[in-house]
C-alpha cells in the first residue's frame, strides 16, 4: 500500500509536469550561447524526438494533454510496442538536442552544468510522474498491462518489438495522425519559440 502523501505528491507533479518541464527550456534560453556546429548537431535530435513524440501522441490521443491520468484503453501498438513511454523518451530525446543545440558557445563547465541540470531537471519530473501513472494503468487494466509491463520495457526502447514475439495479445491501438495537431498545439508552440530564440542566440553570436 503506499502513502498517501506520496500520492499527492505524484499527483501535484504531474498536474504541474507541464510548468517544471519549462524550467529547463527557460535554463537554456536564458543562458545558452549557441554555436554553428552545436545547432547543426542539436537540432535534429530535437527534431527526432518531437518526431517520436507525434507518433506516440498519434496513438495515445488528447488524453496525454490532462491534468490527471486518464486512459480509456490500454494501448500497446506503435511505439508503445516498443516502450513503455515513448511520449517521454522522444521528450528527453528533444530537450536532449536542443541543450546540446543551445550550449555550444559556452565554457565547458557551463556547458556540462547546463545540458546535465536540464536533463536532470526532466529525470527528477519523470521519476515522479512514471510510477503515478503506471499505478493508475494497473488498477484500470489488470492483468493485460501486467503482461505488457512484463515484455515491454519502461524508458530504453527495445530494437524490436517484444510485444509481438514474447505473448500473443494483438497489440492494441489505432493511429489517428488528426489527432496530432489537436493534442499537440502547445508542445509545437515551445518547440517554435525555442526554435526562434535558437535562431537568434545562433546570428547575435
Amino acid at each position: 500500500m503506499t502513502d498517501p502523501r506520496s500520492d499527492e505528491l505524484q499527483a501535484l507533479v504531474f498536474k504541474n509536469r507541464g510548468a517544471l518541464l519549462s524550467i529547463p527550456a527557460l535554463m537554456l534560453a536564458v543562458l545558452g550561447k549557441p554555436s554553428a556546429f552545436s545547432v547543426t548537431v542539436g537540432l535534429p535530435i530535437a527534431l527526432a524526438g518531437e518526431l517520436i513524440r507525434c507518433w506516440a501522441v498519434g496513438y495515445s490521443g488528447v488524453t496525454t494533454r490532462d491534468d490527471r491520468v486518464t486512459a480509456p484503453e490500454l494501448v500497446t501498438a506503435g511505439p508503445y510496442a516498443y516502450v513503455r513511454n515513448p511520449l517521454y523518451v522522444g521528450n528527453f530525446i528533444t530537450a536532449a538536442g536542443f541543450a546540446l543545440a543551445f550550449t555550444g558557445g559556452n565554457v565547458f563547465g557551463a556547458r556540462a552544468g547546463l545540458i546535465a541540470a536540464s536533463l536532470g531537471t526532466m529525470a527528477a519530473v519523470y521519476g515522479i510522474v512514471i510510477p503515478h501513472e503506471e499505478r493508475y494503468l494497473r488498477s484500470q487494466f489488470g492483468e493485460p498491462y501486467e503482461r505488457y509491463c512484463a515484455c515491454v520495457p519502461q524508458i530504453v526502447p527495445a530494437m524490436q518489438p517484444p510485444l509481438r514475439q514474447v505473448q500473443s495479445d494483438t497489440p492494441r491501438g489505432e493511429w489517428k495522425p488528426d489527432v496530432i495537431a489537436r493534442a499537440e498545439k502547445n508542445t509545437f508552440l515551445t518547440f517554435g519559440a525555442m526554435l526562434a530564440i535558437l535562431a537568434l542566440k545562433a546570428l547575435k553570436g
